[in-house]
Order: structure tokens, then C-alpha cells, then sequence
């Protein structure tokens, strides 16, 4: 299983599930982060059209191709249904962002043979790694 950073370093699309429109969300400031650093952010929310320029998917199902990672924006108690979808599109990492845990998320990734990551924060790795997608 590769850890948080080889993960980063490898992602070049990550969906981000629970993807905010409100400014002073983590979910909306993250993923801009991410994007400024050069990684390509697909939005996942059932209430949004359009985020950081792309395309807000209702699902992770209907994204029409691979993500390299699943980012998780959404309350313990659903992750455990975003891994089970990000199984079920192939996605080869899930990450659940600061503060959010889930034993049973973690169990359906293991068996899957996905690599995961929980309570920890993109942009916080993405600096300690120096990490960036920019040429």
C-alpha cells in the first residue's frame, strides 16, 4: 500500500466528494488549492452544476473517466458508501479528509486492494511533500 504522499505524488484527477461552493468551507478552499497546484479537480455534488471551472458531477459513477484518487468531504457515517462507489469505479485511492474516520470505510478499502488515507488534509501533505502537479 503506497502512503499519503507516494499517493499524492501518483494522482494527477482526484474526485472530490462533498465538493463546497461556500468560499469558507475546507471543501471549497482544499480542492482550489489543489487545482492551483496543477492536480485536475472533478467535483462530486448533488446540488452544484459548476466548481473551480469543471464540471459537478451528481455521483462518482458518473464520471465518464478514471480518477486517480477519491477525496472525501462528507460526515463518517457516509464514507462508508463513497468507498464502496469509489470501489466500484476503479479508483485506486480514497483519501478522508481532517477529522473524518471510518473503521468500516477503511475494512471495504482493504479488501478492495485500495490504498487509504483518513484525518488527514490534502493541502497539508501536498506542502510537508513540497508536492506539485505544475511543470
Amino acid at each position: 500500500m503506497r502512503d499519503a504522499q507516494q499517493i499524492l505524488a501518483d494522482a494527477q484527477v482526484i474526485a472530490v466528494v462533498g465538493a463546497s461552493r461556500d468560499p469558507s468551507k475546507p471543501a471549497h478552499s482544499v480542492p482550489l488549492q489543489m487545482q492551483r497546484h496543477g492536480w485536475r479537480i472533478i467535483p462530486v455534488n448533488p446540488q452544484a452544476d459548476e466548481l473551480f471551472g469543471e464540471k459537478v458531477y451528481r455521483s462518482l459513477a458518473e464520471i465518464p473517466h478514471p480518477v486517480d484518487l477519491v477525496d472525501v468531504f462528507r460526515p463518517a457515517e457516509d464514507a462508508v458508501q463513497v468507498v464502496r462507489d469509489a470501489v466500484a469505479i476503479g479508483a485506486p485511492a480514497v483519501w478522508l479528509q481532517l477529522g473524518i474516520v471510518s473503521a468500516e470505510a477503511r475494512r471495504i478499502a482493504e479488501e478492495a486492494g485500495v490504498d487509504y488515507v483518513e484525518d488527514r488534509c490534502l493541502v497539508v501533505e501536498r506542502a510537508i511533500g513540497g508536492l506539485s502537479r505544475r511543470a
